[in-house]
């Protein structure tokens, strides 16, 4: 077996314990870091979100007031 086939059959094997356990597989698509203008974008969304602190502070209390913790327990 060639040294893919075998990578390609222990992770074959280890998803299958993972959902034998109860697992799912998600996967996501973040940003990548890498690309350019990245830390650009992130300064830009840091400012805005500076700019907007009252804005964030009445959706937070929005956020808490509203939830629904019944029946849930860390």
């Amino acid at each position: 077996m060639s040294k893919v086939g075998a990578q390609r059959k222990s992770v074959e094997q280890y998803r299958a314990r993972m959902r034998r356990a109860g697992f799912r597989l998600v996967q996501l698509w973040v940003p990548d870091t890498r690309a350019a203008g990245f830390a650009a974008e992130c300064r830009r969304q840091s400012r805005v979100a500076a700019a907007k602190k009252r804005l964030e502070n009445h959706v937070m209390n929005w956020i808490e007031t509203s939830r629904d913790s019944e029946d849930w327990t860390p």
